[in-house]
């Protein structure tokens, strides 16, 4: 049984394995250019959740085992592709007719970074080789060397004998070192927050900079505390009744998108805190959810611009509205929800504005209320 369909059968019981039991599971049971195991290994990483790679790291480097390296790349490889570039893995072993470099990623604006990972620093790295991977590249078209860069990617923090190696080189300034654990705390700030341009910050991180300027760094630092403070206010700007209680957003997103997988019958990625997709990205589901507002008699949600496109570009698009528990879901397909939007009342603000969809139950029917001199929008019959 191929790796991915006992994914899909008992994920539970595979969560549990090692990663190199993993490795096992897949085709032939190891990781070599072109093997059915490299192939299995790499679809079944881009179906697992994020903090399923972030245990294999930890399996790679706290219990290193034969070929742990070649699975830290793999592994490493689709951070980069939850992180939105475009990956290209490298091999796992160079040639005389290919480069060895580990990985290729592209951002949206065709700025290319070549990848090399490392499970530690403790032996000196031949940074020549490295940007040897990148000539390599650029003579065969594949980036340019003006909209290129290099990233050493180490699976450990201590990197200061490394990062003293590259100031000293002819290479400080097209080449930065990173752990993994910083890769994987970027993923994991890229999937909580709401903010849409946090992944461009993100990515001019990994690109050479100077920083003489500090504001880049800044804004990646205080971009979830803001993003979730700003929630705050959204919520308690609609719901002031007890001014002695701090309005506090609802979380249980997770509860919901596991009743939405079912009801799709497909596992779904996280792509920001509300937002998911198939690997394909041809489903995508926004899944909003609130705590009971005693001043509405009912739920309150804020739908924002930048999840309408991310709906909008997708061949399947749905809206989840989780009201006080998952056992309240609704699931309504995006091409009848947006024809509602025009019913909404909308906040505008100086720098953005949302649409309020609120949610009230009725005797046994659960309604969206309109904005004035139009009518309410009846949904019970989306309720799974």
């Amino acid at each position: 049984m191929a790796l991915l369909d006992l994914w899909g059968n008992d994920r539970f019981e595979l969560e549990s394995k090692h990663v190199q039991q993993v490795i096992a599971f897949s085709g032939d049971g190891k990781l070599r250019d072109g093997s059915i195991g490299s192939v299995e290994f790499r679809e079944y990483l881009h179906h697992i959740p994020s903090n399923l790679l972030s245990k294999y790291v930890d399996d790679c480097l706290q219990a290193p085992f034969t070929d742990s390296g070649l699975a830290l790349q793999d592994i490493v490889n689709e951070i980069g592709r939850r992180l939105d570039f475009e990956v290209n893995p490298g091999r796992y072993r160079g040639n005389s007719n290919q480069p060895g470099h580990d990985g290729l990623w592209i951002d949206t604006n065709r700025y290319a970074i070549v990848i090399e990972v490392k499970t530690t620093d403790a032996y000196r790295i031949d940074l020549g080789t490295i940007a040897s991977y990148r000539q390599v590249l650029a003579r065969s078209n594949q980036l340019q060397l003006d909209a290129s860069s290099m990233l050493i990617i180490v699976g450990r923090q201590d990197t200061g004998d490394l990062e003293a190696q590259i100031r000293g080189s002819r290479y400080a300034w097209d080449m930065r070192v990173i752990s993994v654990d910083a890769l994987l705390h970027m993923l994991k700030l890229k999937e909580e927050v709401e903010d849409p341009s946090l992944l461009k910050r993100i990515h001019d991180i990994l690109i050479p900079h100077e920083f003489t300027r500090l504001d880049p760094i800044i804004e990646i630092a205080f971009a979830a505390v803001t993003d979730v403070k700003q929630e705050e206010i959204e919520v308690s700007h609609n719901d002031r009744p007890h001014k002695e209680k701090k309005s506090t957003p609802a979380a249980f997103h997770t509860e919901c998108i596991a009743r939405v997988e079912q009801q799709l019958k497909t596992s779904l990625l996280k792509h920001s805190r509300a937002m998911f997709r198939t690997v394909s990205t041809n489903t995508r589901v926004l899944c909003a959810v609130s705590r009971y507002h005693d001043k509405d008699k009912g739920f309150w949600f804020a739908f924002h611009p930048h999840q309408k496109k991310f709906l909008s570009d997708s061949e399947m698009a749905l809206v989840a509205f989780g009201c006080g528990d998952a056992n309240t879901l609704f699931l309504i397909p995006f091409e009848k929800f947006q024809k509602w939007l025009e019913h909404f009342n909308k906040t505008k603000l100086q720098d953005r504005f949302y649409w309020h969809v609120k949610i009230k139950k009725i005797g046994k029917l659960f309604m969206i209320s309109s904005r004035a001199g139009t009518d309410d929008i009846e949904i019970t019959k989306y309720k799974i």
